[in-house]
């Protein structure tokens, strides 16, 4: 099992930056992506960006010009860093983590969730 817990977030002002971080911990070793999602009220869950224990990255064409995540491999700590944040930005964000254990012939693949926490732009 891996457990996920998200830190920052809360009420931001457009314009200013955003900060998240999340911290993995049980299972680590098994895990190859991290990252983050959001949902907006009434809206899918959808992808924002996400990082490989390797640094490859994947952004969604939405935010791709205002975020920046990365990965700190030693503390198992995945950050996202948004810049000019607007109203549309509001949603819960949820952290992602991508897990592969087992044998390498058939390995199980499980996709962890973090609770979420709330990010609200407004002046």
């Amino acid at each position: 099992q891996v457990q996920l817990v998200e830190s920052g977030g809360g009420l931001v002002q457009p314009g200013r930056s955003l900060s998240l971080s999340c911290v993995a911990s049980g299972r680590t070793r098994s895990i190859s992506v991290m990252g983050w999602y959001r949902q907006a009220p009434g809206q899918e869950r959808e992808l924002v960006a996400t990082i490989a224990r390797r640094g490859q990255t994947r952004y969604s064409d939405s935010v791709k010009d205002r975020v920046s995540v990365s990965l700190d491999n030693a503390k198992n700590t995945v950050y996202l860093q948004m810049n000019s944040p607007n109203a549309e930005d509001t949603a819960v964000y949820y952290c992602y983590a991508h897990s592969s254990f087992g044998p390498v012939e058939a390995p199980q693949e499980v996709d962890y969730w973090g609770q979420g926490t709330q990010v609200t732009v407004s002046s």
